[in-house]
């Protein structure tokens, strides 16, 4: 596996990240680690409106042509393995052109990313050969996570590719492609806490979190971990969670969670997994 390091969008990650250091006197050790437990399973797909059947169609096309052909397993390859990241452009809106207007969230690695105004990201890698394969010009909005779902549901944008979770409550508003990758959520803490160490069960890790009554647990806005953090077992369309007596913080992206926990204001971070291990890897590589 290559030494993949994530270009974070959020300056202050990498300032902060000095702090930390200078904090623990030792470059060697690691800054944070994540617990590799699941503590939810779920499925990422996109979302088109429920009034454009046909795109909802020619996506699941697409889906099923890159999985077969090898395209998938290699725009994977660019963020897992030893591949390379492609950048991709954005061309500006405008309705007088046939456009495929793509709302995204960036900060949340490796699905989607920005630098010096270009795209890249497992999402975005495939927005770009699904705008070819339509034969339209991309164009990527980038916007807060909790707006996603609603641009698409208003009809401000075509689709939505931000490593979105399948919900019932999202399934009311939108239509939701084939699935394209599984994952789950994980437990994020500081380097240096041993907490968890012995867990090997996601009830392992749910008893110790339970008992931390005063912790404060970061999460993305919007997403599965705030849900998991909440709880939602009393509704019949959720995923059961039974929630922490913990204080949720929420950030805009999940690369500014991690940005709190180094910086002590809150104790541990929840996060689907592939995002969890992406900037984990790259805050520990500095």
């Amino acid at each position: 596996m290559k030494k993949f390091i994530a270009v974070l969008s959020v300056v202050v990650i990498l300032a902060s990240l000095c702090c930390a250091c200078g904090k623990k006197g030792d470059d060697s050790a690691e800054k944070v680690k994540v617990i590799d437990i699941a503590l939810s399973e779920e499925e990422y797909a996109f979302c088109v409106n429920k009034e454009d059947p046909e795109l909802l169609t020619k996506v699941n096309e697409y889906l099923k042509k890159i999985k077969e052909d090898g395209t998938f397993d290699k725009i994977c390859n660019n963020y897992f393995g030893d591949g390379t990241p492609n950048k991709v452009a954005s061309a500006k809106k405008d309705a007088a052109k046939d456009q495929l207007v793509v709302a995204t969230s960036t900060g949340f690695e490796p699905f989607e990313m920005v630098e010096n105004g270009k795209f890249f990201g497992i999402d975005l890698e495939i927005a770009a050969g699904l705008a070819e394969y339509l034969g339209k010009e991309l164009v990527i909005e980038d916007m807060q996570f909790e707006a996603v779902v609603t641009s698409v549901q208003q009809g401000l944008c075509d689709i939505g590719m931000a490593g979105l979770t399948i919900t019932p409550a999202r399934q009311e508003v939108v239509t939701f492609s084939d699935s394209y990758y599984s994952a789950n959520q994980n437990l994020v803490v500081p380097g240096d806490c041993t907490d968890f160490d012995k867990c090997k069960t996601k009830e392992d890790v749910e008893k110790i979190l339970k008992g931390k009554k005063d912790a404060k647990i970061g999460c993305q806005r919007g997403t599965t971990g705030a849900i998991y953090i909440d709880g939602d077992a009393d509704d019949p369309d959720g995923y059961g969670f039974e929630g922490l007596p913990a204080t949720k913080m929420e950030y805009d992206y999940a690369a500014l969670a991690f940005t709190a926990m180094i910086n002590g204001e809150v104790d541990y971070v929840i996060v689907d997994d592939a995002p969890a291990n992406a900037i984990a890897k790259a805050i520990n590589a500095n």
